[in-house]
């Protein structure tokens, strides 16, 4: 095996350790993101969006009641 050949493969061994450790890296943001989704609906019931409403509903009814003043 020549030098060239050497080169080259030591080149096809770091791509494929790079393409290895990117993939790693968005594998743990996934799992990282689920865990906030996760975290988010135990904090806020089962229903994210249902908490989101309530707290729209109360700034509205807080608004027409400072209005009807």
């Amino acid at each position: 095996m020549g030098i060239a050949d050497q080169f080259k493969d030591k080149a096809q061994d770091l791509a494929d350790q790079a393409k290895q450790k990117a993939g790693q890296g968005k594998d743990e943001a996934q799992e990282r993101g689920s865990k906030g989704r996760d975290r988010n609906r135990q904090q806020h019931g089962s229903d994210a969006s249902t908490g989101l409403r309530d707290r729209a509903q109360d700034a509205t009814d807080q608004a027409r009641e400072r209005f009807d003043r």
